[in-house]
């Protein structure tokens, strides 16, 4: 499979050859990316200058432990990544922006000369992903604004530690840090639904074993209260989803559709309460439910979570070494859409298979 070419690296050539009216995105994300790059400063000088704040050079010997286990470890590429930090002065690094029809669960893509097809947009500025959002939402699309933690340019350049990265504490900071190292490992370009996937895949197993060696006890199962909760919630927007993909597919009037669409996530909410309950009354995903709920926002929890078991039945399958696994991905890649879905389905690594019941879902 040939090397993976980084979105950011592509916008730089696509700036060059493409329609003016795309100028103004291309800009933003190559001078959001390079402003970044440029206020990089190495973790060992920061942690050698005795004017540190004494919080951050915490946070950062934990997160120079943390990225020297992801290669040890997890097998995941050792180089010059994670070794720099970058204090933004708020709380995302970008703004994904999502949209699916009105009637419909797919999400919209965007295509870039080179870089394929993504189901989102990516803004270094919120007010720019509003006002692009406000757009598509007067063109009659659900849509949904996120904020990012991190992105990856896909090892092209060393990717630097952000302040966002550590506003979930140590275990989220480890998770990030695996994950984006995961699309250095294997990128499939044209699949954000496979990529996104296997990356959660690496890191909730990584972030497992880095408890198992590294966590107190309580922490470990924490965290797998915590994932065990998470499989709940995905269920929850998966029979959502479902539910909407039959209203959307019947013969019904579009303001019927719509009354039931409205109905279908009342019944969400009102399920999301039970959970809770079951929960002992936490309220993890109560941020997810502020504000309104429609397709895009469903879809953005798709793209990331649909295909998370079958890689976990995969790394079974490769004995839980991170190696023959990414190896087993990569080979992954090289396969059409449709055969890689059904092999990726099979468990298969090196020709040993495990048999399961659970199919991905369509999206």
């Amino acid at each position: 499979m040939k090397k993976p070419v980084s979105l950011l690296c592509l916008l730089l050539t696509s700036a060059l050859v493409c329609a003016c009216s795309n100028m103004p995105y291309y800009k933003q994300a190559v001078d959001g990316h390079f402003e970044l790059m440029s206020k990089r400063k190495p973790v060992d000088d920061i942690l050698a200058d005795e004017s540190s704040d004494a919080e951050l050079i915490r946070q950062l010997e934990v997160a120079r432990d943390i990225r020297n286990f992801a290669s040890t470890n997890l097998a995941l590429p050792d180089n010059g990544s994670y070794r720099s930090y970058v204090d933004l002065g708020r709380d995302s690094v970008t703004w994904a922006v999502f949209a699916t029809p009105e009637f419909s669960m797919r999400p919209q893509l965007w295509c870039f000369p080179f870089a394929g097809c993504v189901p989102y947009r990516g803004y270094f500025s919120k007010q720019d992903a509003e006002r692009f959002a406000d757009g598509l939402r007067d063109e009659g699309f659900d849509v949904h604004v996120g904020g990012t933690t991190a992105y990856s340019t896909l090892g092209w350049f060393d990717d630097p530690l952000l302040n966002t990265m550590m506003l979930r504490g140590e275990t989220g900071m480890a998770g990030i840090i695996f994950h984006e190292l995961a699309h250095q490992a294997v990128y499939v370009e044209d699949d954000t639904t496979f990529n996104e996937a296997f990356a959660v895949a690496v890191q909730e197993e990584g972030v497992r074993r880095w408890l198992q060696t590294h966590g107190a006890a309580d922490s470990l199962q924490a965290y797998e209260q915590a994932l065990v909760r998470k499989s709940e919630f995905i269920k929850l927007v998966r029979n959502t989803r479902e539910r909407l993909q039959d209203i959307y597919a019947s013969t019904r009037s579009d303001d019927q559709i719509r009354a039931a669409k409205l109905a279908t996530f009342e019944q969400m909410r009102a399920e999301y309460q039970h959970l809770k309950d079951s929960w002992g009354g936490s309220g993890g995903y109560d941020w997810w439910f502020e504000g309104p709920l429609n397709n895009a926002k469903l879809a953005a929890v798709s793209v990331y979570r649909d295909l998370v078991p079958n890689f976990n039945r995969l790394l079974e399958a490769c004995g839980g070494e991170f190696d023959r696994f990414y190896q087993a991905v990569e080979g992954l890649g090289d396969l059409d859409p449709e055969t890689r879905l059904k092999t990726l389905n099979a468990a298969t690594c090196n020709g040993a298979i495990i048999s399961h019941s659970e199919q991905a879902p369509a999206i």
